[in-house]
């Protein structure tokens, strides 16, 4: 009895830490995505989610670092699973905006998901904007191997554009949907607008076709040192 009663004790913790950390992971996405990285401190994250324990985020996750981490993983499985099955749909002779749906609607899927007002996009596009924590998204996020594929799919389609020019466009697109993202879920925050992420999914797709598929009239390797492609 004394050793069901300790597993229940043990199970009963393990759940309220786990409410713990979902709230932790809360805070900081919003006060990340509302004031940058920077200006964030562990101790106001801990405040913002209720928590009176000042060093709660080192306690619950190590290190600052490791919160980062966590924020940049946790909806990663979701969107790696949407990505293979719309990869799963793709016939033989799949097109340019097929393949960006691929890329683009694990994305915007996840963000309908959420409650309103959201904060992903936003504190994404914090992630990707401030130096100081530059190193830790490099070390942090896995590349999908999907992504890897459906990249070298677009490039197989696009044989005519440069690949220096098609590097440089592909790095403009990842910042593009990140970015009108963070915009787009802002305005359902605070203009109440009725939420249509499925259409700002299919403009997306359209723009960056239109990008990738532009007339070349200079080849320089204007941006040939940034990554080729950082999908969110």
């Amino acid at each position: 009895m004394f050793d069901r009663l300790e597993k229940a004790t043990e199970a009963g913790m393990g759940s309220y830490g786990d409410r713990v950390r979902q709230a932790l992971l809360d805070s900081a996405e919003q006060l990340f995505a509302e004031h940058g990285i920077d200006a964030v401190s562990n101790r106001r994250i801990a405040e913002h989610a209720g928590n009176s324990n000042h060093s709660a985020v080192n306690y619950h996750f190590g290190s600052r670092d490791e919160l980062i981490r966590a924020l940049l993983h946790r909806f990663s499985d979701d969107t790696y699973a949407r990505r293979r099955e719309l990869l799963a749909m793709l016939g033989p002779d799949s097109g340019l905006r097929d393949l960006l749906t691929c890329l683009i609607v694990p994305f915007t899927d996840q963000l309908a998901s959420m409650p309103i007002p959201g904060w992903r996009a936003r504190f994404l596009r914090q992630m990707r904007s401030v130096p100081s924590i530059a190193e830790t998204v490099a070390g942090t996020i896995t590349a999908d191997p999907v992504v890897d594929d459906l990249i070298q799919r677009i490039r197989g389609l696009l044989t005519e554009i440069p690949s220096s020019v098609l590097t440089g466009r592909s790095w403009i697109l990842g910042r593009i949907v990140t970015d009108l993202c963070a915009d787009y879920e802002e305005r359902l925050g605070t203009e109440q607008a009725e939420p249509n992420w499925t259409g700002f999914a299919n403009f997306l797709i359209d723009a960056c076709a239109g990008l990738l598929e532009a007339p070349v009239t200079s080849e320089g390797d204007f941006l040939g040192a940034r990554s080729s492609l950082v999908w969110p």
